[in-house]
């Protein structure tokens, strides 16, 4: 869990799942459609009152409905049980916290208990997606992307001309040193809408520009966690469709067992760009030999022939 502070958000749970409710009310479902999403997304802490970011996951959520003006009689009522039965006390005092930390906490509390009963005066507006997301990849696709010491073009700046990164010198402006290559073998939309890609790159970027060809035989992949991919970081990443291989899903399942769909990307909406790195900037210790675990969840394939149909 992780608690840092008395508030409410203090604690590494209760930040990320507030950018998940936030994610979440995009979704054009009515509101007990979005709480049943919601538990779905985070079963343990929902479900079982035994878990210690169970009080933290009703009460956020009562907050942040309780802020948008959005009424849910399920939040309201069970964040108020856990408030009444000092259930939210009783966690954070089995995880050390102070006396007079408590204290605060206990002030907190009675401020939030306040406001989640006040319910809204009338309907709330949400914007939310009228259309599902469009799929930029398609499973199969093979795309090629320039790299700078192993890194891709970070899409979260405006332009490639102000993308900085940072070595043992300092910042260092990004320019193109080689080629990068990723097949995708997987992608999807969580509940219908946010759009979600896994795939495997090349290990080591090449000199010249990938060709499909030069991608066949030993040439060693690596797979990561999936991310989401918008048009507009589709184009800032200059990925460039150059083919399609076939996935074999039975084939991908044995070398990559215990492959879950990408929802917990989608929710939180991670770039695929946090995947597609390769060596230099990717350390060795995330590179296993094939058929091992690295940290993380990085694996190792040698030949891309051995998730492709015959």
């Amino acid at each position: 869990m992780g608690v840092w502070g008395t508030s409410l958000y203090s604690g590494d749970f209760a930040m990320d799942l507030r950018g998940t409710i936030g994610a979440i009310l995009r979704l054009p479902f009515d509101v007990d459609k979005l709480v049943d999403i919601l538990c779905e997304h985070e079963l343990t802490a929902a479900m079982n009152p035994d878990d210690e970011d169970h009080a933290t996951f009703w009460l956020v959520l009562a907050d942040q409905f309780a802020k948008r003006g959005i009424d849910s009689e399920r939040a309201r009522s069970t964040a108020l049980a856990i408030i009444d039965a000092d259930a939210d006390v009783a966690a954070v005092g089995k995880l050390g916290m102070k006396r007079a930390d408590i204290r605060k906490r206990r002030k907190m509390l009675h401020e939030l208990r306040a406001r989640i009963l006040e319910k809204p005066s009338g309907p709330t507006r949400r914007a939310t997606l009228k259309n599902p997301q469009p799929l930029m990849m398609e499973a199969g696709d093979v795309l090629v992307y320039p790299t700078c010491g192993g890194r891709s073009i970070n899409p979260y700046y405006p332009s490639k001309e102000l993308n900085v990164y940072y070595d043992k010198g300092g910042p260092r402006p990004w320019e193109q040193d080689g080629w990068a290559a990723m097949v995708v073998i997987d992608c999807g939309r969580a509940f219908g809408f946010l759009s979600w890609y896994r795939g495997v790159t090349i290990v080591y970027a090449q000199p010249g520009k990938p060709s499909v060809d030069n991608l066949r035989g030993e040439v060693l992949w690596r797979l990561d966690s999936p991310g989401t991919c918008s048009a507009s970081h589709f184009k800032k990443m200059e990925l460039e469709k150059i083919g399609v291989l076939p996935i074999d899903q039975e084939k991908l399942k044995r070398v990559f067992p215990d492959l879950r769909p990408g929802v917990s990307a989608a929710v939180q909406d991670i770039s695929i760009a946090n995947s597609m790195n390769t060596a230099p900037d990717v350390q060795a210790s995330s590179i296993p030999k094939p058929g091992e675990l690295a940290k993380g969840h990085a694996r190792t394939v040698m030949g891309i022939e051995q998730i492709l149909q015959q």
